[in-house]
């Protein structure tokens, strides 16, 4: 699975977070609005009691919404991206301290708080264990952005414990590591949306063929490291919008930026994966967005329309 998440803020300091989701085939995947009445089944805490509301994409099992990520009303988001060959989870609960199960993780951090500067401080205290919600499903290898309206952070779990990095760029692929992609980022500092004036060789002026010009040597591939490339870059010089639908365009303009079409990238097993679909959370209007690749349009749940008060999930197709 590879995966491309972003997040900014406009100019009122609203946020807006959102994610591609790259795969050959869906989980069943559906949007999920989980109230702060509900109590969700958890194998460590007993139960989940939600302080603030949220809405996602999420497979709901036994009882559990397992988000692949979510937004909540106070204007936290979170999103899970895939990290094969590096993540590496406790076998077991510690003493002491918070153990969760990877996949109740994004439902914990939008439930329970509603800033990253919370989110940060309480992760001292927790123990991420390998376990899946059911004998079904495999223990997902991911890692984690976490966004609000000033800032955003990088969750990662490693042979060598957990290790949160603040996130001055904003977006996140998959593997390798967060600290790689931010030094290589640097190896485009050259690239620029402006253009190139003209310039003399010897006794020949030298005119750019046309706009983006500036660009040559921007990465264009799907690997992880080329999309997070792409994604600081559109996220850093995408002109600053006013309003909801503006913003939101943006969003999706910048995902589009960094998915994938079938036929661009074949798996080992024949199968072509592609941007199965996009979604997005504006702290705005409480909103949660998304648009599949066979049905580009894009849908919405303001979460304002719901009774979050309430006590059952509310599901929704996707």
């Amino acid at each position: 699975i590879m995966c491309t998440g972003v997040r900014f803020s406009d100019s009122k300091g609203n946020m807006y977070f959102g994610r591609n989701l790259d795969w050959c085939e869906s989980y069943g995947e559906r949007v999920v609005v989980t109230p702060r009445g509900a109590r969700i089944p958890s194998p460590f805490l007993g139960a989940i009691e939600p302080k603030y509301a949220c809405v996602g994409t999420a497979i709901v099992v036994n009882g559990a919404p397992c988000y692949f990520d979510c937004g909540n009303e106070a204007g936290l988001a979170v999103g899970g991206l895939n990290f094969p060959g590096y993540a590496q989870f406790a076998e077991g609960p510690a003493e002491g301290g918070v153990n969760l199960a990877v996949y109740e993780f994004p439902l914990w951090i939008a439930s329970q708080f509603s800033t990253v500067a919370e989110v940060r401080s309480a992760l001292k205290k927790v123990t991420l264990v390998a376990k899946a919600p059911n004998e079904g499903y495999a223990v997902a290898q991911l890692h984690w952005i976490v966004g609000d309206a000033k800032e955003s952070i990088v969750i990662e779990c490693q042979a060598d414990g957990m290790h949160v990095y603040d996130n001055g760029l904003d977006v996140l692929t998959n593997q390798p590591p967060f600290p790689w992609h931010a030094e290589n980022v640097r190896n485009y500092m050259h690239v620029s949306c402006e253009h190139p004036e003209p310039v003399t060789w010897t006794r020949d002026t030298l005119k750019a063929f046309g706009t983006g010009a500036g660009m040559v040597g921007f990465p264009g591939g799907y690997d992880p490291a080329s999309r997070f490339v792409r994604a600081a870059y559109l996220n850093a010089n995408y002109p600053t919008e006013e309003g909801e639908a503006a913003n939101v365009t943006r969003l999706f303009r910048t995902l589009e930026g960094c998915s994938m079409c079938k036929g661009a990238g074949k798996m080992g097993d024949g199968r072509y994966e592609y941007t199965l679909f996009s979604d997005g959370f504006s702290s705005a209007t409480r909103t949660y967005y998304w648009c599949t690749y066979d049905e580009p349009a894009r849908h919405s749940l303001c979460l304002d329309d719901y009774d979050l008060d309430g006590t059952e999930l509310v599901t929704v197709a996707q």
